[in-house]
């Protein structure tokens, strides 16, 4: 308590001195501006007086020079600048008398002549030069024994004055002369008198006052900790409403005085109140009311004053106190849960109300710092939350997000519509929304429910982004879709894990990958006028590009969904051979659908696509797959199980790839700049390919029709016929049919090559005719019976006849054309 007291009595004398010293450094600072105008009057009287000499000096030197007399004019340089410089003069002699309001003898400059200037006295006043602290305290005190005598040792006086009264109450307390209620009477004494003369000083001294005040504010709390804590002077409940007093006083002078630095002191001294008054028996009922009281008030002060640090502040400090209690209260071995909760929710709602309400009052837009403050809030109510939730109720956290979710969703919908609330933060309420259902997904569900809750959320994003013009919303949906693509990866092996069965389409894998797709094509669909790139966090969105990811992805997406389904489906319900001829099938109708929707939009790329998905599909089909059925003819007649399923889907496959002849027939003619068929290898090549795989067509056709009359028993003895596949074609297909097949190609490569002018088809055309005769004399005139050597060499024979006649009279007709067309044109 004496050092409280020997503060109070130092402050009196501080205070005291500085006036007077305040007063003489006025007086000073008065003639010191008087010495500096006087100055300025005398410095622009010589200027002008010397650019006057210069002009009569030029003057006189062009009378002398010039021979003209109309040019020599006399003009009394005194008659230019007497007048001005006379008014100058007087209104400096004014102004010196109002700031000196003493008589100060004017002066006169009587000529503004070369001998007048010199007449002027030497000592005149001039600039003083910067000087040290030393030289500067000679100059304001020349009589170093008055400057002792009259200043320096009252204040030493005062000092020690003020030490012995220090002394003597602390040996008064030393010796019980000054008891305890004393002491905290002097204390309380002390504060008040610092209070006192802080009211005094209010309106001269705005923040020395302020200070001052905190002084008083700070010695009333420190005294009253120090009679509950050391004195035990009154109980807890009288110390914390003596210190709820303090509180609420110290709000009133901040509204007083208008001063927001008291207003902060009164948050942070309330803040502290419970740390000084704890007893360690942990009432958190108590503590977390009076919070709460604490936050309502200080908010309302912050309401009516704008000041909106102090809301920042209290959200700040209730999030420390309220945060660190929960974490340490959460692990005890008796937590408060339900208390956790119900507080955490009453701050939540106690700072976002105090958030909008700000702004409704205003009808302004929300500014950065408002904006923060209202996620934030959020996100640490949530964070309470989970924690409290993980572990009292686990199965609740979901519910609890959803809630959450729920909350935001209701404050944007009835501020907006009820009070124009500003779209901006209606669009964060929303974007809060949707985050915490995000959230919700993956803490309450498992599984496909994720992926299509992302898939859903990211578009609802994209769209929210579009509408609101907040540029985190783009990439917030960019994230949640890379989040949905991860989760649809995760799902996919429960196609190999799943115990029980999956419906067909009908089950939860395959349409959360439709949901996914359609998240890819909505995103994309949104994206489809967008040009302008944005900037965020370092990082740049390209709507074009992106627009043009998400629809590769969505293709390559919906490709592997649908194959996913197909392969987990035909792998329950088919055979091996089944299975990749079910693959097989929706590879080309995928592909067949895909090629179909570019070649709509066409371009250099799109036909590029479309050749390179042509080619493959057609090899393929023919290098490849074109055995499956003979696998499953080869179950059906040497094992006798299984069906033709493979058959009936490979003639599918047909008709698809010569959907693909077409398009690469009609694209190559179309854009020529490819050159796929200018080259002469890629139609040799192609003719091949057609013939082979017609030739394995009619090899197919014969095996299923062989396959009903063909006894199994005949060919288990045989292990040959097991592994030849293509024994029972041998002697029926390969050796008649195949000749006859390659006799009508012949015959239609050489009318193409003749009707096209393309003189590898023509060349194709006999070669192939070439090597069916000499097959026909080689290898299948062997071990045929009569009858099919009868029909093979007929029909060869006839063929190889019309096509020599068709070659010689349409080629003839096709020549003469041409050069008649020619004869023409140069004509």
């Amino acid at each position: 308590m004496e050092f409280l007291l020997s503060i109070v009595i130092i402050i009196l004398l501080i205070i005291q001195n500085s006036r007077s010293a305040k007063e003489r450094l006025h007086l000073k600072n008065e003639l010191n501006k008087l010495h500096e105008k006087l100055n300025q009057l005398l410095t622009v009287s010589k200027e002008e007086e010397k650019t006057l000499e210069k002009d009569i000096e030029a003057e006189d030197a062009e009378e002398s020079s010039s021979a003209a007399p109309e040019i020599t004019l006399e003009t009394p340089p005194i008659k230019v600048s007497e007048p001005i410089k006379i008014e100058d003069e007087k209104i400096d002699e004014k102004e010196a008398e109002e700031d000196v309001q003493e008589p100060v003898e004017p002066i006169k400059v009587v000529s503004f002549s070369k001998s007048a200037a010199q007449a002027e006295p030497t000592n005149k006043i001039k600039e003083t030069p910067r000087v040290g602290v030393w030289q500067r305290f000679k100059q304001k005190n020349p009589d170093l024994e008055k400057f002792i005598g009259e200043n320096l040792i009252n204040k030493i006086g005062i000092l020690i004055l003020v030490l012995g009264i220090s002394y003597f109450v602390k040996y008064a307390i030393d010796k019980d002369w000054i008891n305890e209620p004393a002491r905290v009477g002097i204390g309380i004494l002390a504060g008040s008198l610092v209070l006192f003369i802080a009211h005094r000083l209010r309106k001269k001294y705005a923040p020395f006052s302020s200070v001052l005040v905190a002084g008083a504010i700070a010695i009333f709390y420190f005294t009253i900790a120090i009679a509950y804590h050391e004195y035990q002077l009154f109980g807890q409940q009288v110390a914390f409403a003596i210190m709820v007093v303090i509180t609420a006083f110290s709000c009133l002078i901040s509204l007083s005085y208008n001063r927001m630095e008291l207003a902060i002191l009164s948050l942070i001294g309330g803040f502290l109140v419970p740390f000084m008054i704890s007893s360690g028996s942990g009432n958190y009922l108590v503590l977390f009311t009076y919070i709460a009281i604490l936050d309502i008030g200080i908010l309302t002060l912050a309401y009516f004053k704008k000041w909106h640090v102090l809301q920042i502040l209290a959200f700040v400090f209730t999030t420390l106190l309220f945060g660190a209690w929960v974490f340490n209260d959460v692990y005890l071995e008796s937590p408060n849960h339900i208390g956790a909760l119900v507080f955490g929710f009453v701050f939540y709602i106690i700072f976002i109300m105090t958030t909008i309400i700000n702004n409704l009052r205003t009808k302004a837009r929300f500014s950065k710092v408002q904006l923060v403050m209202l996620s934030l809030n959020n996100f640490v109510f949530y964070g309470v939350g989970m924690l409290v939730l993980s572990e009292f109720k686990p199965n609740l956290s979901g519910l609890f997000t959803v809630f959450l979710a729920l909350l935001n969703l209701g404050y944007a919908l009835f501020l907006y519509k009820k009070y124009g609330l500003d779209k901006i933060a209606v669009y964060l309420l929303i974007g809060l929304t949707l985050t915490f259902i995000t959230l919700a997904i993956p803490v309450q569900f498992s599984g496909n429910n994720i992926t299509i809750f992302w898939a859903v959320e990211a578009v609802l994003l994209m769209w929210l982004a579009q509408k609101s013009k907040i540029k985190s919303y783009r990439f917030a949906a960019v994230i949640v879709q890379f989040l949905m693509l991860i989760s649809l990866l995760m799902d996919w092996p429960s196609y190999v894990f799943k115990q029980a069965p999956l419906t067909v389409v009908f089950n939860p894998i395959f349409i959360g990958g439709v949901f996914v797709v359609a998240s890819f094509v909505s995103v994309g669909l949104l994206l489809r006028h967008e040009t302008n790139k944005l900037t965020k966090f370092g990082l740049t969105f390209n709507p074009k590009i992106y627009r043009k990811l998400s629809t590769v992805l969505a293709v390559i997406t919906g490709y592997f969904v649908g194959f996913a389904e197909v392969a987990y489906q035909a792998n329950a319900y088919f055979s091996f051979v089944e299975f990749l001829a079910v693959f097989m099938v929706y590879h080309l109708v995928f592909t067949a659908v895909l090629c179909f929707v570019l070649d709509r939009y066409k371009s250099t790329l799109n036909h590029l696509i479309i050749n390179i998905f042509a080619v493959f599909n057609i090899l393929v089909f023919t290098y490849v797959s074109f055995n499956l059925p003979r696998f499953q003819f080869q179950d059906y007649v040497l094992d006798n199980v299984g069906n033709t399923l493979a058959y009936y889907l490979h003639l599918l496959s047909f008709m698809l790839v010569v959907y693909f002849w077409y398009l690469l027939y009609k694209i190559n003619k179309r854009a020529p700049n490819f050159g796929l068929f200018q080259n002469k290898f890629s139609i040799w090549f192609a003719v091949f390919t057609v013939v082979y795989a017609l030739s394995n067509e009619v090899i197919l056709q014969g095996l299923h029709i062989m396959s009903f009359s063909v006894n199994p028993d005949e060919f288990v003895s045989s292990n040959d016929a097991v592994i030849d596949l293509t024994y029972p074609a041998k002697y029926k297909i390969i050796k008649t049919g195949l000749p006859i097949l390659w006799g009508v190609l012949a015959f239609v490569l050489l009318i193409l090559g003749i009707k096209k002018q393309v003189k590898q088809l023509r060349i194709i055309a006999l070669t192939l005719l070439g090597l069916t005769i000499v097959k026909l004399f080689v290898y299948d005139i062997s071990n045929v019976s009569e009858t099919g050597k009868i029909i093979a060499f007929i029909l060869l024979g006839v063929l190889v006849l019309i096509i020599s006649f068709v070659y010689q009279k349409i080629k003839t007709l096709v020549i003469d054309e041409d050069k008649k067309n020619e004869h023409d044109k140069t004509n």
